[in-house]
């Protein structure tokens, strides 16, 4: 069994390699995968689990201290630990914090691909937090095409700062910024809309990374009105992500609004962008099929 530290499985997943993995381990399958949430107070502990009948199986597990914030210490810290799918035996254990913020951005990537218009110029970063950069490296590698990223947050310093670290714009005005941009990049931990639906221009797609729980949302009716709607999974999203659970719980949309998930797509089964005017919307809520992915990419690579 192998220990793969941060550094190890940072340098072994780079994005291009990461979003082709995710592609093939769509086409593959999974047999099995959920997770387990455990709270004590404000203290959580996350099981992410997923298996590949005859290949592998894994499960990642994350710790969440906010209370760590006020002692300049990490607030999440989480391990990935590998077996072989044949025996059952141990295969690796990685620190899964390089591992996380990868495969959520090239999560979004994958599903930008069948969606985003393929001239997309214009990337807008909503949110500028520790996943931002990795979601404007991630939409690059799919679409070298955009040549202005434009950073949008509640607090303009950091948005700012980030513009500086990644060579983009920051900007103040959101709805004048929205309806500039191809593609509109969601990654904010907001409880209440941010993103209007009125501002979307014909042709943009919206990727939609934040709302991991049904009281949290990033956008309005309008957008999930007015987009083509496309999932990672239904089984996350329709349940759990907040842009998607609470207008199916208002009737603001059926499930049949839900054209496909990333499996689908991937394996061509639903058609994603099929016109350069209209709307497409994606949303990323994760889950532990995509960390047994880029594990089972680690672990070829250092196999």
């Amino acid at each position: 069994m192998r220990l793969i530290d941060a550094e190890t499985a940072a340098r072994l997943l780079d994005l291009p390699g990461l979003i082709t993995a995710l592609r093939e381990g769509h086409r593959a399958g999974i047999d099995a995968y959920g997770r387990v949430l455990m709270q004590t107070g404000a203290d959580a502990l996350l099981g992410m689990a997923a298996w590949q009948a005859g290949e592998a199986f894994g499960i990642k597990l994350a710790s969440v201290f906010p209370g760590n914030a006020a002692r300049g210490a990490p607030t999440i810290a989480s391990v990935y630990v590998l077996f072989d799918g044949g025996d059952g035996t141990p295969r690796a254990v990685i620190d899964a914090t390089p591992l996380t913020v990868r495969k959520t951005a090239a999560d979004s990537a994958l599903g930008a691909d069948y969606l985003a218009r393929r001239d997309a110029r214009t990337l807008l970063m909503v949110g500028a937090g520790s996943q931002a950069p990795w979601m404007v490296a991630a939409h690059r590698v799919v679409r070298p095409s955009i040549d202005r990223v434009l950073i949008w947050n509640r607090t303009p310093a950091r948005a700012a700062a980030l513009a500086r670290e990644i060579g983009a714009e920051a900007v103040t005005d959101l709805a004048a910024a929205t309806g500039m941009a191809d593609i509109i990049c969601c990654a904010t931990a907001a409880d209440a809309p941010v993103l209007q639906g009125a501002w979307l221009r014909p042709g943009s797609h919206v990727d939609l990374v934040g709302a991991y729980t049904p009281q949290m949302r990033e956008t309005d009716d309008a957008v999930v009105r007015r987009a083509h709607i496309f999932v990672d999974t239904r089984l996350y999203t329709m349940q759990d992500a907040g842009d998607i659970s609470q207008p199916l719980a208002s009737g603001v949309i059926g499930p049949d609004d839900i054209r496909g998930d990333l499996f689908q797509l991937v394996r061509g089964e639903v058609p994603g962008r099929q016109d350069d005017a209209e709307i497409t919307l994606f949303k990323n809520a994760g889950g532990g099929h995509l960390d047994l992915m880029a594990a089972r990419l680690i672990d070829a690579r250092t196999g």
